[in-house]
């Protein structure tokens, strides 16, 4: 039988010690102390890629804003209006993030299109824009689940902040079925449940 080791007010006083002192050491670092096990480089790395995604759906979102037209686009402009808006939101989120790991984001609008998880397309009819706006979401739904998994406990701020993202991009993608289903007049989900 193993005996448990009980840490005592001393052994907490000295782990406090301890912390305080790599606290101070390496302060070029910024928020990446010692118990960061994640690779710092790769994780950049990734949310460059995380913030290219995001930048490229809210391009997506604005220019099917302005390019969609018909007797019953204005609710869906609206819609797509409110998307633009929050996927601007997640792409400040990441970039800050960025920022906080010691990299510097990248806001090059050459490489987005190469790094985005989406494409960027160019659709002609409302339809097609829903659809395209759809397919997007479920990409980026996707991914991020993938890359919440990778971080785990390893980083887990970076973690959290996909999951909340992720909640809205869940939302997106429903939103975008939901359009889809009352511009299309069929719905999707089956009376059988």
């Amino acid at each position: 039988m193993q005996q448990r080791q009980v840490q005592t007010h001393t052994d907490f006083l000295t782990n406090v010690v301890q912390l305080r002192e790599r606290a101070r050491a390496n302060l070029e670092d910024g928020a990446v102390t010692p118990s960061y096990t994640e690779d710092v480089q790769r994780t950049i790395e990734i949310l460059q890629s995380v913030l290219a995604t995001e930048l490229v759906c809210s391009l997506r979102y604005t220019m099917n804003a302005l390019a969609a037209s018909g007797i019953s686009s204005e609710g869906v402009k609206k819609e797509f209006d409110q998307h633009a808006m929050e996927e601007m939101q997640h792409a400040r989120l990441v970039a800050e993030r960025i920022n906080q790991l010691g990299g510097k984001p990248d806001f090059n609008p050459a490489k987005l299109t190469a790094k985005s998880a989406s494409q960027y397309t160019e659709a002609e009819t409302l339809v097609e824009m829903i659809k395209e706006n759809l397919i997007a979401e479920r990409i980026a739904c996707e991914h991020y689940r993938e890359l919440i998994r990778h971080f785990s406990d390893k980083d887990p701020t970076t973690r959290i902040m996909l999951e909340q993202i992720l909640m809205k991009e869940e939302e997106h993608a429903n939103d975008m079925r939901d359009l889809l289903v009352a511009h299309e007049g069929t719905p999707m989900l089956s009376d059988t449940a």
